[in-house]
């Protein structure tokens, strides 16, 4: 395990965004977590803002049985997420818990299921979910495993989680500030061309934005547009 979390430590460090590091997560899990028979495919559900999807997988397959399962909006791994605890199916055919589910995935091939929780110190919600090809392909020992393998995984992915906050913080105050200045520009338009004052000319965009259904912003855009061809710019300090 103490070789797993340098390798994700360093993939950490070499990715550039939550996704990329997740899907390089399921690959470095299927092979960790291989089990006797076949291969593993490998999904993880990360729950941000209260919504799921399928954020990351090492299979096709993997993307597939994931997705089905969001349409339904009931499973495994959701439950695994919302629960915090283990889920393990040793055989699809035989567990009753969720019919429709298993029902519509029953020509996929696969016949057991484990979905472990990772631990966040959010609000946001994440579980590693291991698919195989035949029933009871997760004993007592691969449960304990992969149990141990998402307790030691969940510190990289904590940090990869913060780290994607705050570039969308980072990213939407920008985008914030971009708004602000297209606004600030096209208030100078205003008052420049009906000799008003600017509470006047905010007034003026304002009711515009109303009255069209506009947003602020696509108005105040409009504005700058009937005066130049030149596109508006924001600069920020690197």
């Amino acid at each position: 395990m103490i070789a797993v979390n340098e390798y994700l430590r360093d993939l950490l460090l070499e990715t550039h965004d939550l996704e990329s590091f997740l899907n390089a997560l399921t690959h470095i899990s299927a092979e960790t977590l291989s089990v006797a028979g076949g291969p593993v495919h490998c999904g993880i559900t990360l729950r941000r803002h209260k919504r799921a999807g399928t954020v990351a997988s090492n299979s096709d397959l993997a993307q597939e049985l994931d997705e089905v399962q969001y349409s339904y909006g009931e499973g495994p791994c959701l439950a695994a997420c919302s629960e915090h605890r283990t889920i393990s199916i040793p055989d699809i055919e035989k567990d009753g818990r969720w019919p429709h589910y298993f029902a519509a995935i029953s020509t996929a091939g696969v016949r057991s299921m484990l979905a472990v929780p990772f631990t966040l110190d959010s609000e946001d919600t994440a579980a590693i979910n291991l698919y195989a090809m035949r029933s009871h392909a997760f004993d007592g020992g691969a449960v304990k495993q992969a149990e141990a393998y998402a307790e030691q995984a969940s510190a990289m992915l904590n940090l990869a989680v913060r780290m994607a906050k705050h570039r969308d913080n980072e990213e939407n105050l920008k985008l914030a500030l971009a708004s602000r200045t297209t606004i600030d520009l096209a208030v100078g338009i205003i008052m420049g061309q009906s000799k008003c004052s600017q509470e006047r000319a905010v007034e003026i965009l304002k009711s515009a934005s109303s009255s069209r259904n506009i947003k602020l912003r696509h108005v105040a855009e409009a504005v700058i547009a009937s005066t130049t061809n030149s596109p508006v710019s924001t600069h920020f300090d690197a």
